[in-house]
């Protein structure tokens, strides 16, 4: 089980409701998307501010703060275009941790400023944990010496697989993040091989389609450096 719930200091408590109207606002939320908040989400609650006047540690160019939103839930799945709308209303990092029938799942996406554009956010897939009791016990906050640094530490917990060679230090965070989107489209395209396996009956095609089968497998294993593994949904 991946843990991700960590105990943030109280100077970071913030414990703001933030209204669905404001991120219906300042995201551009269409009808489509507004129903799905409203059939998914109850509240939204900022809360804990973690920047250098409550944590201490330094901001940098990518990370100035980071912002925990607390999302309790009217049922136990939650779309992402419903974390995608709050993370475009919000210019800052953000690390959600939602609440459903007395149970919690953290999820975040790596964000950071577009190269082209400093002024805008480019938002990865994003990564959870499964579900766990409300009262279980959070971790000590990662250690860190900035505040890019603590980011990059709390969402190397959500990932499902430990850094690659050449991904050790917490610069190559974006390395990590594209190596799990990897991993997550090469397990969709081993399933629809599967699939296509399944189907068909003709043992020419059959060989052609296990040689496709088993060259996806292999690719799927380099870039986790173990067994394939299933991509991290919200459910």
């Amino acid at each position: 089980m991946i843990e991700a719930f960590f105990e943030y200091p109280k100077a970071t408590a913030f414990g703001r409701v933030v209204p669905k109207s404001r991120v219906y606002e300042h995201a551009g939320v269409g009808t489509a998307l507004r129903d799905l908040f409203v059939a998914q989400v109850d509240q939204i609650v900022w809360k804990y501010k973690l920047a250098p006047e409550t944590t201490n540690l330094a901001a940098t160019k990518a990370v100035s703060e980071i912002q925990v939103f607390g999302v309790s839930l009217r049922t136990g799945k939650l779309d992402d275009e419903v974390l995608r709308a709050i993370d475009r209303a919000i210019p800052f990092p953000l690390i959600f941790e939602l609440s459903w029938s007395g149970k919690r799942k953290a999820v975040a996406a790596l964000k950071r400023p577009s190269d082209a554009d400093a002024t805008k956010w480019v938002v990865s897939a994003y990564f959870a944990t499964d579900w766990t009791p409300d009262d279980a016990t959070r971790r000590p906050l990662p250690v860190a010496l900035n505040l890019g640094g603590l980011y990059d530490a709390l969402l190397t917990a959500l990932m499902p697989k430990s850094a690659a060679e050449g991904e050790q230090s917490v610069e190559d965070i974006q390395a990590r993040v594209a190596r799990m989107e990897a991993i997550r489209s090469k397990t969709r395209e081993v399933d629809r091989i599967k699939a296509r396996l399944a189907r068909e009956r003709q043992f020419n095609k059959r060989v052609a389609i296990n040689a496709e089968l088993r060259a996806a497998r292999q690719e799927l294993e380099r870039l986790s450096g173990a067994a394939p593994v299933s991509a991290t949904t919200i459910e």
